[in-house]
């Protein structure tokens, strides 16, 4: 059998790009590709500036500053079943039955330590919902948790070097973070119709896997320059989507995201999509700093 440590290393040393052939890209897209002219009303706007513009940069710098120490505020918990699933866990401090976030971390973020989730550039999606102002505004649980196998299901049998293949199914990283959120309910008042995820990169795939496994459970998606998965884009079809991707991509091809997003218009769904001229695969800095982001998600509900 392949061990944990083998598992992750093969998870975060591959590249994306390396992983997951991109499909040719079907249309021109321009900075920021919206739905068609009929809902145009429900596209928010985005932070003025173009995106490697000084304007738009002191954005992503502020939100550093002023994000410093709230990784604290996450209490460390373990969930177990089968398998075992560190997390952090954000509490509020508002009353009554509240929204929760998951957060589903990209490869930086795989082992088991209950740290990694938290750092490197996953700063910006576990840390935007916690600022004082969005707290004010928009009082919510965050959920953290780890995967130390990818969130989508590989096949680890393999004893090469190569990426692991994805098989169908829901994944085990995906099963447990929805035991934990379900095991969380039973402890919080968390409102279920406004449970929304949100990952980039190797968690992007995750939000995609997620969304089409479970197409009637979270109010909202947000995935960032998402790698590939098993599912075809339609079966994502039900849930409201922001999906956010760099044209200057490295590490994961931005034809996956484009292609996701006209399949999904083709079948008649509604998705959001934003992609940033000239930003690599760090997207996340933009999307999670879009200063209507957060309004758009918590007025998502689950129908």
């Amino acid at each position: 059998m392949m061990t944990r440590r083998k598992a992750v290393r093969l998870l975060g040393s591959a590249s994306a790009g390396g992983w997951f052939a991109a499909s040719p890209v079907a249309c021109d897209f321009s900075v920021v590709f919206n739905p068609s002219a009929a809902d145009e009303n429900s596209v928010p706007p985005l932070a003025p500036g173009a995106p490697t513009s000084p304007e738009r940069m002191a954005l992503i710098d502020a939100f550093k500053k002023q994000s410093e120490g709230l990784q604290k505020k996450f209490e460390p918990r373990t969930h177990k079943s089968d398998c075992v699933m560190p997390y952090r866990l954000f509490r509020p401090e508002a009353a009554g039955k509240l929204p929760l976030v998951l957060y589903l971390h990209g490869s930086g973020g795989l082992g088991d330590d209950n740290e990694k989730q938290l750092g490197l550039g996953n700063t910006f999606g576990t840390r935007v919902w916690l600022l004082p102002e969005n707290q004010k505004r928009f009082p919510c649980y965050v959920l953290a948790p780890q995967t130390d196998r990818g969130w989508v299901r590989y096949d680890f049998s393999r004893q090469n070097d190569g990426p692991p293949k994805i098989l169908p199914g829901l994944g085990d990283g995906a099963r447990l973070a929805l035991e934990i959120i379900e095991a969380l309910q039973h402890e919080f008042a968390i409102d279920d119709r406004r449970i929304y995820v949100t990952g980039q990169s190797m968690g992007g795939s995750g939000v995609w896997h997620m969304t089409a496994q479970c197409p009637k459970f979270f109010g909202a998606a947000v995935p960032c320059c998402g790698a590939g998965t098993n599912e075809d884009a339609t079966a994502s079809t039900g849930t409201p989507l922001w999906n956010f991707h760099g044209d200057s991509d490295q590490s994961v091809p931005v034809a996956l995201s484009r292609d996701r997003i006209a399949a999904l218009r083709k079948a008649g769904g509604h998705p959001i999509y934003t992609e940033y001229a000239g930003v690599d695969h760090n997207v996340w800095q933009w999307a999670f700093t879009e200063p209507e982001l957060l309004k758009w998600v918590f007025s998502q509900r689950r129908s």
